[in-house]
């Protein structure tokens, strides 16, 4: 653990033990920045996954890079404790601008730093919290610390006394996801520059994105060395290439040297006017304290008493990260870059009554999943942030004809399978959240359904050579496994497909129904039911069928990827998300069906539910076979299935267990199994241990949470005033314990419910849930 910054936790550590305090409360002025731990889960650490000096959804997120290669096991990685710059843009599927301070004996030459300039750190002394990162580079004897607005991240910098200083540019190279192709670096005056890097595209994003940057220091630089390739050019202050490295030679001082760099997508000049709106003085403690106090408002949505104070230390962590990842593409003033077409083109977003942009432009990865997780938390606790998702996805298919499914560089990547965005803006209309243009919407949403959409594509298929298989899914009713079609698409699992086709044609039934599209409810119903043609009532299980309909050959439910996108058949024979009591039909009853449920719980539980403490353990020989993987998204809902099958007692029981194992701890060495997607487990983790749950993504008519076990005393939900009518809602969880996770009775605002449920309205209006807790079943469940 981290021991400077932690001064706090160790005090409130020794309150609870002196006073023999089992259930924590924290004060009326509680920061719950301090709760977070920044380094859950970074051993396992990818290049978009850890985040410090940023602020949500920020176009910038600056922090230290340990390793440089690859999406995966690159940026932060706790256990290599050597800086190899600090990057401004850790993004999915994109990367750039990284700075590195550098500090020199007079002995030493700028020119023998090319390959060299790493430094090692330790964490001992270093501090990370939301929207701050410090920490000392040893080799330099430098002090280094962080922080950002939305658009521009700023640098301190303590150097040693009387040596000569340096701020380095790594403008080239691999950087995390890509490769930087080109740069271009000017000397505008003493204290200013700017330029762009070209962030090389990849297998998930088709295309090359510039990222321009303005920089501006607060001390004079006496000359610009640039390190240079053979294919660099240089003139006069100005030098470009392939692979460049300016080194900005420092005047002495004896104050901290203070650097800025601004982003954008669309210019240098907008990366400029991002600086002069965002930050146009050099007060680093101003910009620090905001950030951390931005974080804190957000962080206070959710308010929770009880559990212990590692409790609700992991739970403001996972909040936390339920607001990373996903980045802010648009410039202060609405202007952003549209890639989606054959040339890049200046877009401008409309503009309010205020001339503030009416919502943000997003790059993000994929909504795959997020019918569970994100639909649920972020609708409810951040409709505003929902709001700005469905707008700008709408602005993507006003833009290039699909409303995506995770974009990267303003442009479609085809990332994962289906049309997983539909779920996401059904709920959002559902819910009342509808300030965008709806009529577009759908129209989007329907071509996505079709053979010209999103469902025509399996994963980072940027041909359209219709590796999705909706064609056939339309015409047979199933997408085979095999799928013949010439593409290099991943995930084509026609198993996997069909369930996921068939739920997100549910989904976008629902909204059909409440714009009035009659013939459209009927046509995207009948589809829903298409989950059916591949169960195969023989093994009880979700089985391939080939194109000529013949089940697959030698099936082994427990057969990973066979089929089965980033799961086997036990684990995805549940995702019928809107029809249960249809599945339970086709495997004998409900009965039946909790039974083979529960037994496959009682499996997993041996393997701790999940295939391994990280993500590349998924495919292990023996972890891959798990009947439930909490680790990953396609079973994640199935601990709530019990609730609609009708035996709740199993909801509570496995729901408690699963947080327990799963969503638990404090340690770099674990937290999300190294699958966190955004978001998207941080969010399942919060809706499990505050006790709701939707199965069907809140697409229905006045949606359906369904209610587990929560494993706090009190939790506090601040609603919001623009989108909902009441204030708070709270639930309250009486003689809550870690043995009492069954419910005995359930009341909101004095009235007892007889049911396992609440309604949207019920909760949108405010008010409070009661729900006594035992240690067992209740008799009448």
């Amino acid at each position: 653990m981290q021991r400077t910054g932690f001064f706090k936790y160790s005090v409130l550590v020794l309150i609870s033990i002196v006073f023999g305090c089992t259930r924590f409360a924290p004060s009326e002025k509680q920061q719950f920045v301090e709760f977070v731990y920044p380094h859950l889960d970074a051993a396992n650490s990818r290049w978009f996954f850890f985040s410090s000096a940023c602020r949500p959804f920020g176009m910038i997120n600056l922090s230290p890079d340990t390793e440089l290669g690859g999406a995966w096991g690159s940026g932060y990685r706790y256990h290599t404790e050597e800086v190899k710059g600090f990057s401004h843009v850790h993004a999915w599927q994109l990367s750039g601008i990284s700075v590195m301070p550098i500090s020199l004996n007079n002995s030493d030459a700028i020119m023998e730093f090319k390959n060299d300039y790493y430094s090692t750190f330790s964490h001992e002394t270093e501090l990370v919290k939301p929207g701050y990162h410090k920490l000392f580079l040893d080799r330099y004897r430098t002090s280094v610390e962080l922080t950002a607005t939305t658009r521009v991240g700023f640098h301190k910098y303590s150097f040693p006394q009387n040596s000569q200083n340096y701020v380095m540019f790594q403008l080239g190279g691999d950087l995390g996801p890509s490769v930087q192709v080109f740069a271009e670096f000017n000397q505008v005056d003493a204290r200013t520059f700017n330029g762009h890097i070209v962030s090389g595209k990849t297998f998930r994003r088709p295309k090359n994105v510039p990222i321009h940057f303005h920089v501006e220091l607060n001390t004079d630089v006496l000359s610009v060395d640039c390190i240079e390739d053979s294919s660099a050019l240089f003139g006069i202050n100005k030098f470009n290439g392939k692979n460049i490295q300016p080194f900005l030679r420092l005047s002495l001082t004896d104050h901290p040297v203070l650097v800025k760099v601004a982003i954008s997508y669309v210019s240098v000049e907008q990366a400029k006017l991002n600086m002069q709106a965002e930050l146009n003085h050099w007060d680093f403690e101003k910009v620090k304290s905001e950030a951390i106090a931005d974080w804190n408002n957000w962080l206070s949505t959710i308010k929770v008493e009880g559990g212990s104070l590692d409790d609700q230390r992991r739970f403001y962590t996972d909040l936390w990260h339920a607001l990373q990842g996903r980045r802010i593409i648009s410039d202060y003033n609405g202007k952003y870059m549209d890639m989606t077409g054959d040339s890049p083109k200046i877009k401008q977003i409309a503009l309010d009554e205020n001339g503030q942009p009416k919502f943000n432009h997003y790059n993000s990865d994929s909504f795959w999943g997020a019918q569970w997780t994100l639909n649920t938390l972020w609708h409810l606790a951040y409709p505003k942030v929902t709001s700005e998702f469905c707008n700008s996805m709408v602005n993507y298919y006003t833009d290039g004809g699909l409303i995506p499914r995770g974009p990267s560089g303003g442009n479609y990547t085809y990332v994962m399978t289906g049309a997983s965005s539909t779920p996401f803006i059904v709920s959002a209309y559902q819910k009342g959240i509808r300030d965008f243009d709806i009529e577009k919407a759908y129209e989007g949403l329907v071509k996505n359904h079709s053979t010209e959409g999103m469902m025509s594509r399996s994963g980072y298929d940027h041909t359209n050579s219709g590796s999705g298989g909706v064609d056939k899914y339309i015409e047979n009713g199933f997408v085979p496994y095999p799928y013949k079609v010439s593409s290099p698409a991943f995930h084509k699992c026609g198993a996997s497909q069909t369930l996921e086709y068939a739920y997100q044609d549910w989904t976008l039934a629902q909204m059909a129904k409440a714009l009035g599209k009659s013939d459209d409810y009927k046509t995207y119903m009948q589809r829903s039911q298409n989950y059916r043609n591949v169960f195969d009532p023989e093994s009880g299980y979700m089985r391939p069928k080939d194109e000529e309909g013949k089940w697959k050959k030698d099936f082994n439910p427990a057969d990973y990827g066979v089929g089965f996108v980033e799961s086997n058949s036990y684990q995805a024979t549940w995702f019928v998300p809107h029809d249960y009591n249809g599945l339970a039909e086709l495997m004998g009853g409900k009965d039946k069906a909790i039974e083979k449920l529960n037994w496959q719980f009682a499996e997993a539980q041996k393997y701790g539910f999940t295939s391994g403490k990280k993500h590349a353990d998924e495919t292990g020989e023996d972890s891959k076979r798990i009947p439930i993987n909490y680790g990953n998204q396609p079973s994640i809902e199935t601990a709530f299935i019990f609730n609609e099958l009708g035996a709740p007692w199993f909801t509570q029981k496995w729901s408690r267990l699963v947080v327990d194992s799963v969503y638990t701890g404090l340690s770099p060495d674990f937290g999300y199994n190294g699958d966190e997607d955004q978001g998207l487990m941080g969010s399942l983790a919060v809706l499990m241990k505050i006790g709701l749950f939707q199965l069907n993504g809140g697409c229905d008519e006045d949606p359906v949470y369904q209610i587990g076990s929560p494993i706090f005393d009190k939790i506090e939900i601040k609603l919001s005033d623009k989108y909902y009518s009441g204030k708070t809602f709270v639930i309250k969880a009486i003689n809550n314990s870690k043995n009492n996770v069954y419910l005995q009775s359930i009341k909101l605002n004095g009235h007892v419910l007889n049911r396992y449920f609440l309604r949207h309205s019920e909760i949108i209006n405010g008010g409070i849930l009661e729900l006594t807790m035992g240690s067992e079943p209740k008799n009448d469940q």
